[in-house]
């Protein structure tokens, strides 16, 4: 990977209307009625293009869990403007400042639809129901119609090269379910160690304080993926040499076992 592969992949994302409404779960129209409202901050404009940037997918995850708790749009009009202009009123950092900042995706995963012809385009004779089944079950794919959607884009290029390779479907199927609890587990690792160390108390936070927090949470996504990848990366390697110094060994045993049954039968 070049270095311009890696500006890509560290860049912050941007979406267009449409984009941005599909990532939130809502219709375009929803959005720009949100936009009307003042609930959303102005997008980046490039010429006509309206470019539209993680914050306001956060913005949105927000005003929908506060829907979901009661609120209506005039109360979430409300506290936006109480956040935006620095008031301190309870809760208000809290729901918006920190909830916008954990609410926005940790991953740059994109779903794939999925006709049964190119699911088995992929995998072939795998594509059985008992491989589809735990492929629900692990959260992989979800149907839609007479389609299946998978998680991730990565995630299937991944595993169809894996079948390619001869590795069989439901090897790889237990293998990821193997992975994900323990992904879970390392998550559940990091999310404490920001819980008890980084967040802390903030029920009755001044605003300046919740953004100093949601800064501090933003800086620490770069770094809990490389510290993930860069202890997989020496595990695989600890992993390797072992099962390739098992294997020098049985060789080297086997090659003494040889030697010794030809030396008996010439004496």
């Amino acid at each position: 990977m070049d270095d311009h592969d890696d500006d890509n992949a560290t860049r912050p994302r941007e979406y267009r209307v449409e984009e941005l409404a599909e990532a939130a779960g809502i219709p375009v129209r929803t959005l720009r009625f949100y936009r009307e409202r003042r609930l959303l901050p102005p997008p980046r404009r490039d010429g006509r293009i309206a470019w539209y940037g993680e914050d306001h997918l956060a913005r949105l995850r927000t005003i929908a869990a506060l829907l979901e708790r009661g609120h209506t749009l005039g109360g979430i009009a409300e506290l936006i403007a109480a956040w935006e202009n620095g008031r301190t009123l309870h809760g208000v950092a809290e729901l918006l400042g920190l909830e916008g900042a954990l609410a926005m995706p940790w991953s740059a995963e994109t779903p794939v639809r999925l006709t049964p012809q190119e699911l088995a385009d992929y995998f072939g004779h795998d594509v059985s129901p008992e491989n589809l089944t735990d492929a629900l079950e692990i959260g992989y794919i979800a149907v839609d119609g007479e389609n299946v959607v998978h998680i991730s884009r990565r995630l299937l290029d991944a595993s169809a090269a894996l079948v390619r390779e001869g590795v069989p479907l439901s090897a790889v199927l237990a293998a990821g379910r193997e992975v994900r609890g323990h992904v879970d587990a390392i998550a559940e690792l990091f999310t404490k160690a920001i819980k008890d160390n980084v967040l802390g108390p903030v029920a009755e936070a001044a605003p300046a304080e919740a953004q100093r927090i949601a800064e501090s949470v933003q800086r620490l996504r770069p770094l809990a993926k490389n510290i993930v990848e860069a202890e997989m990366s020496l595990a695989m390697e600890r992993r390797i040499r072992a099962e390739l110094d098992a294997w020098l060994r049985e060789q080297h045993s086997g090659d003494d076992h040889t030697g010794k049954t030809e030396h008996r039968r010439r004496a």
